[in-house]
This record gives structure tokens, sequence and C-alpha cells, in this order.
């Protein structure tokens, strides 16, 4: 006890704390300075690790989501579905693909005439209910217009994360998938913490393709609103064109334009285009001047943007300009070297 009081004796109260001791201060010693690299190394690998892991825990999930998807196919001519009852069926909500209101139309008749051809696909949730992986707008005209109680269907066994892949991709796979409608579907595998690299690779689709499709996102949100209401009327090219239209300071027009095109069915893309690109400013009539030699016309003086233009006209217009064209150059001379 008395040597710990002779150290503490010994300390000076004014003694200022060396900053080299300080947590986190950057060592003086080469040593030291080396020990520090070397820890900030091993902590940035283990980072990319960690990371790299994340992305290939991600890549299984989706290539498992793929193959459920390719077995669910396989049975898409109605082999294995069972009867659901409808009552049972919920939507994830940002799931269902809008369709058009003719894509609509078509879909109802042929399901008020035929067999329903591709049951729906559904998730048991264990509690009586049932997630619907796809075929939502089904659903919702056999529950709604057509007023039935069942309807066909395949469970599907995977997880809610996979269901989620398997819905999205079960939509990006139709044919007649609006551009809109797909850059949806990206939407929410990234929020799933999918990757782009990873939906290309996934979705067969090249890079500028998926470049393309989410140029949507530099819409403005009045403009995506309208889109989402009829995402038939817009193509990723044309998006590509009103987000850049958009960026240039013409959002305004942009979201006008958008919106006439979508509650337009006449209305083109290209007309849209030109709707949204800003107007040129209007050309200034010139200024005409008519020199008269008596009482006939010896030409018409005209000027606009610092440009003069003499017109003769008659048999003898040609030969006279090239005569006032001298005339008027030795005069000008005449003039600068007065000045």
């Amino acid at each position: 006890m008395s040597k710990l009081l002779d150290r503490m004796s010994a300390i000076d109260p004014n003694q200022k704390p060396d900053p080299a001791n300080r947590p986190g201060a950057i060592p003086r010693s080469a040593p030291g300075r080396m020990f520090e690299m070397t820890s900030r190394i091993n902590e940035a690998e283990d980072k990319a690790k960690e990371a790299q892991a994340e992305a290939e825990r991600a890549r299984e999930e989706l290539k498992a989501a793929l193959q459920q998807l390719e077995i669910l196919q396989q049975n898409v001519g109605g082999a294995g579905a069972l009867e659901v009852d409808i009552a049972t069926l919920v939507e994830v909500a940002g799931r269902r693909r809008k369709l058009s209101p003719s894509e609509y139309a078509e879909l109802k008749a042929n399901l008020a005439k035929n067999e329903l051809m591709h049951p729906i696909v559904y998730r048991p949730l264990g509690d009586g209910r049932n997630e619907i992986v796809s075929g939502h707008n089904r659903v919702a005209i056999y529950r709604d217009e057509l007023k039935r109680t069942t309807i066909p269907g395949i469970p599907y066994t995977g997880t809610a994360k996979s269901a989620e892949l398997g819905a999205a991709f079960a939509n990006l796979l139709a044919p007649s998938m609006p551009d809109f409608e797909k850059f949806r579907q990206f939407e929410r595998l990234q929020s799933s913490g999918f990757t782009r690299s990873d939906i290309v690779e996934a979705s067969g689709l090249s890079s500028s393709h998926v470049s393309r499709i989410l140029a949507f996102e530099k819409l403005p949100p009045e403009a995506l609103e309208a889109v989402a209401l009829r995402p038939d009327r817009i193509g990723g090219n044309a998006a590509e064109e009103f987000a850049s239209l958009a960026s240039a300071g013409n959002a305004e027009s942009v979201i006008k334009a958008i919106h006439a095109l979508c509650e337009n069915e006449a209305l083109t893309q290209k007309r849209a285009l030109e709707m949204a690109r800003p107007k040129a400013p209007k050309a200034t009539p010139p200024i005409v001047r008519s020199v008269m030699a008596g009482k006939r016309k010896l030409c018409d003086v005209t000027v606009r943007s610092g440009v003069i233009g003499l017109r003769f006209t008659g048999k003898s217009g040609e030969i006279a300009a090239e005569e006032w064209a001298a005339k008027i150059e030795a005069f000008m001379r005449t003039q600068l070297a007065a000045d």
C-alpha cells in the first residue's frame, strides 16, 4: 500500500495526457502504426467476407425460389391442383399485377366461358388462411365478377421470402408484362436484399434492359402515380426519355404529358414526349424595307438576328445584286478607312 501511495504522490496533477494513448489515436511508433494498419485491414476483410456470404445466401434463396417456381409451372395444366376456398385467400399488398382495362375484360370473358387452365399458386399460412403467390387477378374475377366460392390452386411449400421471389418471377416471365410492372417487381426484389446484378443474373435480362426498366424510379412521384394506374401506356424507352427531360428541369411538363398519355388512349408515346419537351422560342419576324427607284421597287432589305439581306427581283435581279454588292462593299471600306 505504501508503494502505491508513493507512486500516486509522484504524479504531476498538471501533467497533460499523452495524445497517443487516447482511444482511437494513431500510434506514434512504427510498430504501433503497423499494428493499427493490420487491424484495420483485418476488419475490412471480415466485413467483405460477411457481405460476400450474405450475397451468396441471397443467391441460394433466389435459386431455390426459381426451382420451386419451375416445379409449379410443370403443373400449369391443372395436374395436382386443388379446389381452394376463395374466402381463405389473402393478398400481399403490391404483389398483384395491374392489368389494363382491355386485358382485364379479356381475362374476365375467358374465365366466364372456359375452365381455368392455369391454377393459382398459394402458400398455406397454417391458420386457415392461404397467401396468394400468383393469380391475384384470377382470384379477383372469380370472387368479385363471377361470384364463385372456390378456385383451382397449387400449394407452395417454400418460405415467405422464396414465395415473394416466386411471385416476382412468375410476373416477370409473363410475355405481356409491361416495363413498369417489371420495375415494380425489381423494386420488391431490391427491398428484399437482392442486388441489381442478382436480378440481371436470375432474370436473364441484359444490364442495359434492367437499367432501362429502372429508369421509372427517376420520374417525378406525380408521374409515377399516373403510370401505376395504366402501366401499359409507357415503356422503358419512353420512361428513360421522360426521366431525362425531368432531370433537365422540365418536371412539370413531364407530369402533364404522362397524365395526358395515361388518360387518352389516342395519344402516342411519341406525341407525349413532344408535349414534354421545352418549346423553342418563336422566331422574330424580319424587318422588311423596300428601296424604291421612283415608282419601281429596286429591292427589299431584311434585317434579322444581325443579318442584313437584299432581295432583287425581275429579270435583271441577279446582275443588280452583284453590282450593288460591290457598291456596298466599297462603301463599307470607305467608311471604315474614314473611322
